[in-house]
């Protein structure tokens, strides 16, 4: 590509190519396209509301040995079906099939758990 241009009235040529150079910008990109919210079930929510499908348990990744509490549920808002993780000892035991919970996102990095 050319150099940029070095002048007094170069602005907007610099204006321009800064903004056609950000597309290049993974960050950037997914912000604009809204690719974050399109991918996220909850669809941009903070919060929704599910019905539990069934109770699951989610074996943890080496080198832990646990079994994970999670349930599968249904979204209420577009009918997506996620697994949700179901914190503190005995949860699952207030929870059963068909009843409807409230999920949020757990505000991990890169999207993370719903519980």
């Amino acid at each position: 590509m050319a150099k940029s241009p070095l002048g007094l009235f170069a602005g907007r040529i610099l204006k321009a190519k800064k903004k056609r150079q950000r597309w290049s910008i993974s960050v950037f990109k997914r912000r604009e396209l809204g690719l974050d919210k399109k991918a996220n079930p909850l669809a941009g929510a903070p919060q929704g509301r599910a019905i539990v499908l069934e109770k699951v348990g989610v074996e943890a990744k080496q080198p832990n040995s646990a079994v994970r509490k999670c349930v599968r549920i249904q979204l209420i808002k577009n009918g997506k079906t996620v697994t949700a993780f179901l914190p503190r000892d005995g949860a699952m035991n207030f929870i059963d099939e068909h009843d409807e919970v409230h999920v949020e996102g757990m505000g991990a990095t890169q999207g993370g758990a719903m519980g």
